[in-house]
This record gives C-alpha cells, sequence and structure tokens, in this order.
C-alpha cells in the first residue's frame, strides 16, 4: 500500500494538539554494533554528507563504518549511565517536564520526544500521535540554531512520514530561537550559578557544535546565528570581548569546517598561560557525547596537557527549571491560534450523537462512555 493504514476513529472523540520535540538521536547501546547501525543511518543522511551517494557510500560502508564503531562504543560507554545514553534520558526528561509546565498554563497538548537518528523514530511517534487523536501537531527541534543538517532533515523525515499518510495531521515547525530571550538567560542564568560556586574564569569558551564551511557560502544561516546566540549571552553576562571566545567543536573528516576549532583554541590558550578556562555548549540543549566526551575528557585534557591549570566544563540546560520554562514559552508561542484544550465529555458526546444522526458508522463507543 502506499499509504499506511489510519487508526480507527470514533465520532466524537476530542481533537487533540501535540507537541514532537526532536533531538538528533543516539545508539541504544553503547556497544559497537548499536553504533553501527546509528552512524550508517546518521551519515547516510545527504543533508549531514553532501557527497554524491556513488561516491560517498563505499567510503561509508567500505572504511568509516568498519573502523569508527568500536572506536566511537568505547566513547559512548565512557558517558553511559544506568539509565542509557545521556541525550536520551535528559531529551524524555524534557518531553515530561515541558508537558507539566504547559498543563500548569492551561494547555492540555500532548507531548513526545523522537530522535531523528535512532529510537524513538520521528515516524513512529507521529504515528502514537495521530493515534491518540492529534489533528494538529508543533514540531519543535532542540537545536536553537537553524542548520540545514539539523533542523532541516528532521523536517524531512517529518516530510517523507506525511508522504506516506492519508489523513495528514495539521503541521507547524519550530525553525529557530537563537535569539529568544528565555533561552538566552537559561544559558546565562546557568552559568551564573556555575560562577558563584566556582569563582570566573580567564577566559569563557562558548563552543558550537561545527558544520562545512562551505555550508556557509551556499546559505546556511548556522553560523550566524550561532554568532549572535554568543554575543547576546555575553551581553546578559557582561563580558568584554577579551573575556570570552566561540568557537566550533566535533569536525569530522578533512575539510575545512567553521574555525576557529574547539581544541586547538583552548590548546592555544593553555600554552599562552591562560589559567583557567570555562566551556559552555550553548547549541545543545542536553548533555551527550559530544559534551562530556569530547569537551570535558579529551579537551579537558588538552588545555591541562597544554600547560593551562583549571578547566571548567558547564553543563547543558538540560532539565533546569529556566530552561523548560524558555521551552513552554517558544512552545506557546507557536501554539498560538490552535485550540489546545480538550473538550468535556458532553461535548463529545453530542458531536458523536450529531454524526450518528447524520448517517455516519457508529463504530466503537469512545472512552468513558
Amino acid at each position: 500500500m502506499r499509504f499506511q493504514p489510519e487508526p480507527p476513529f470514533t465520532h466524537g472523540q476530542p481533537e487533540r494538539t501535540a507537541i514532537l520535540l526532536c533531538n538528533l538521536g543516539t545508539p541504544d547501546e553503547a556497544t559497537a554494533p548499536a553504533v553501527r547501525r546509528y552512524l550508517a543511518q546518521f551519515l547516510a543522511d545527504h543533508r549531514v554528507v553532501e557527497i554524491p551517494k556513488l561516491a560517498w557510500l563505499p567510503i561509508l560502508h567500505g572504511i568509516i563504518l568498519r573502523t569508527r564503531p568500536a572506536k566511537s562504543a568505547a566513547k559512548y560507554a565512557s558517558v553511559w549511565t544506568p539509565e542509557g545514553s545521556p541525550l536520551a534520558v535528559w531529551t524524555a526528561k524534557q518531553a515530561t517536564l515541558l508537558r507539566g509546565w504547559l498543563g500548569e498554563a492551561g494547555h492540555q497538548v500532548l507531548v513526545r520526544h523522537a530522535m531523528r537518528y535512532g529510537n524513538p523514530s520521528i515516524a513512529s511517534q507521529l504515528d502514537a500521535l495521530k493515534a491518540e487523536g492529534a489533528t494538529r501537531i508543533l514540531i519543535l527541534p532542540l537545536y536553537p540554531q537553524y542548520s540545514g543538517t539539523t533542523t532541516a532533515s528532521v523536517f524531512d523525515a517529518v516530510y517523507a512520514w506525511a508522504a506516506r499518510t492519508r489523513h495528514v495531521p495539521e503541521l507547524r515547525f519550530v525553525n529557530r530561537y537563537h535569539d529568544h530571550p528565555g533561552y538566552i538567560d537559561a544559558l546565562a542564568r546557568s552559568i551564573e550559578a556555575h560562577w558563584k560556586v566556582n569563582g570566573q574564569p580567564d577566559k569563557l569558551v562558548m563552543s558550537f557544535h561545527g558544520v562545512p564551511e562551505r555550508t556557509l557560502t551556499l546559505g546556511d544561516p548556522y553560523h550566524c546565528e550561532s554568532l549572535k546566540t554568543g554575543r547576546m549571552l555575553a551581553e546578559r553576562l557582561g563580558l568584554r570581548r577579551e573575556r570570552y571566545v566561540l568557537t566550533f567543536q566535533s569536525r569530522f573528516g578533512k575539510a575545512k569546517w567553521l574555525e576557529p576549532y574547539t581544541q586547538p583554541t583552548i590548546e592555544a590558550l593553555g600554552k599562552a598561560g591562560t589559567r583557567r578556562v570555562d566551556v559552555v555548549c550553548p547549541g545543545f540543549t542536553s548533555d551527550c557525547l559530544e559534551t562530556l566526551e569530547e569537551i570535558n575528557m579529551e579537551v579537558r585534557e588538552a588545555f591541562l596537557h597544554a600547560g593551562g591549570q583549571e578547566f571548567h566544563y558547564i553543563p547543558c540546560l538540560n532539565d533546569s527549571s529556566h530552561w523548560i520554562t524558555a521551552l513552554s514559552r517558544v512552545a506557546q508561542q507557536h501554539l498560538a491560534g490552535w485550540p489546545t484544550q480538550v473538550e468535556d465529555a458532553a461535548t463529545q458526546a453530542d458531536a458523536r450523537e450529531r454524526a450518528l444522526a447524520g448517517g455516519a458508522p457508529k463504530g466503537p463507543t469512545p472512552a468513558g462512555r
């Protein structure tokens, strides 16, 4: 069949508004086979690697997926928790807390989370929301800065699901919130809380995930939005320009990526006599491999080996109350105009009776009737 079967429909069941929080993804386990499955999906995305498939797939399957999974699995194992992947744990908590925050504000909306790569998939969560009666769905990526490699890839997955769906819900998409006052404030409060306990560093390093430099020249706004986030955060903290530096991490392959690169920059600071650096990763809303292992282990070691004396990693926003408040404000802004209250039982029953009187098939009785 070209289209997926529709979930059972009952006249009188309430129409629901929903939010799908989307993050990048993570392997199901910290093992080489699980990492291989994850990387095969991630690195086959044409949004992530813009090399023609005929040239790229032999490299991916013939070299990278044969050598990289075991090394990456060891790195994942170093940050894995009893509950699983940190990214998966934090993302699930954010969805739960967002639902509660919105509920307190009077919005009875469904909230689920999904991963662009890995589980739970975007398609499976959209199916689940439809089955729960969602007829309006807000797609909210957990990427504050827009990039074709991340935000647009989430949208691709939603469009692919919609192309296989007969009755497509109303859809809205959040592209960016890199300069949202609540997001900037949540970042600043997290840093200020760390400084209140530990004092301030000689240099604050704001490390964003990198992308190939050519994406900037081709029109991707990620670089500009990252710089704006950094500037607004520094202004909110009252930092002079010489007190902070903005860098890009997680370079992959031999192509030139956005500069300056995080690790070489921090090594240079150590060699130049900078005693203490604090590193924050504003583009990551949940701690993950790139923050916990790459920054807090690899980059930490590089700084200390280069002569630095003190390295502080400031955790991501995770389940911070200020962050969930900001996220709820972003969501409410984009939910505007959509009903977010569930109809009462009497209204639902009346709608059902009217439909039956008009000749609709009886079908199952709605829950609670």
